[in-house]
């Protein structure tokens, strides 16, 4: 009997709230224990801004040693789920998620409304802002090359910025325009206005036809890490876009680098 009580898991009380840990699992207990967590963040019982139970509480509550909760914590924190501030705890992250709709977000009718892609998509979510803006011609990187299919010593005109949420980074851009498509146009200052480099392409003539698009993941670089305030352990999504007009000439491309907590990338294909 005593055995079979020692391989029982035992139910704990969290803010109220029922826990089973399975000693006898193959999960660890700190997954366990963030698991748990994670679940009353989904479940909205510990919303954005919410302070989580202390180090001490968790420990009483889970009856674990301190560095299994840390271990839990910091796999949330890595997840992007939590945020510690200094001198005052561990809270659920306040940021929000931008729902990026792969289908929609480049639809012309944006365009004509004035709005850029993110401003689109940041809508109902935040307030959407840029800063660290650079503007400038270059020599074209390799892969801006070959993405424009440009000769070795094609120049472009680079934009360089940071997106925000809230006051919250959760994108890095670098867009590349040929030179030539780019020099005399509003795609030449800082800010292009209504409908973004976009909206100036067709306004030239440059009528875009389709857009490819490559998403992957990866560890950010520490500068990466660095501007867009991620802790340890958060991955980021990038996606590689490239403007088509429609006789088939790129005339833009696009690298995004995106905090992977704050996004949900959407998509929706033909049946047929």
């Amino acid at each position: 009997m005593a055995a079979e009580r020692e391989r029982a898991p035992h139910l704990q009380v969290v803010g109220g709230r029922d826990v089973a840990l399975d000693k006898d699992s193959d999960r660890p207990l700190f997954k366990q224990i963030a698991d748990s967590l994670r679940a009353r963040i989904v479940a909205g019982e510990l919303a954005p801004g919410d302070k989580v139970p202390s180090e001490t509480q968790l420990m009483e509550s889970y009856r674990v040693a301190r560095m299994t909760v840390r271990q839990a914590l910091a796999l949330l924190k890595a997840e992007g789920l939590l945020v510690a501030e200094h001198g005052r705890g561990v809270f659920v992250r306040a940021r929000p998620v931008v729902r990026r709709v792969a289908s929609d977000r480049f639809a012309r009718r944006h365009r004509e409304a004035g709005q850029a892609a993110f401003i689109a998509e940041a809508q109902g979510v935040g307030a959407p802002n840029v800063d660290e803006l650079e503007v400038g011609y270059e020599t074209a990187p390799p892969h801006v090359r070959e993405a424009l299919r440009l000769g070795p010593r094609g120049k472009v005109l680079a934009r360089r910025r940071r997106y925000l949420l809230d006051g919250e980074p959760v994108e890095l851009a670098e867009t590349f325009v040929p030179a030539e498509l780019a020099k005399g146009t509003p795609i030449e200052e800082r800010h292009t206005g209504p409908g973004g480099v976009y909206a100036r392409l067709e306004e030239s003539g440059h009528h875009l036809a389709e857009f490819s698009e490559e998403v992957a993941a990866r560890m950010p670089t520490p500068e990466e890490r660095r501007r867009l305030r991620l802790p340890d352990g958060t991955p980021v999504l990038t996606v590689r876009r490239i403007a088509f007009r429609d006789d088939g000439v790129p005339v833009e491309t696009t690298d995004t680098v995106k905090a992977a907590p704050a996004y949900v990338l959407e998509y929706r294909f033909p049946a047929e």
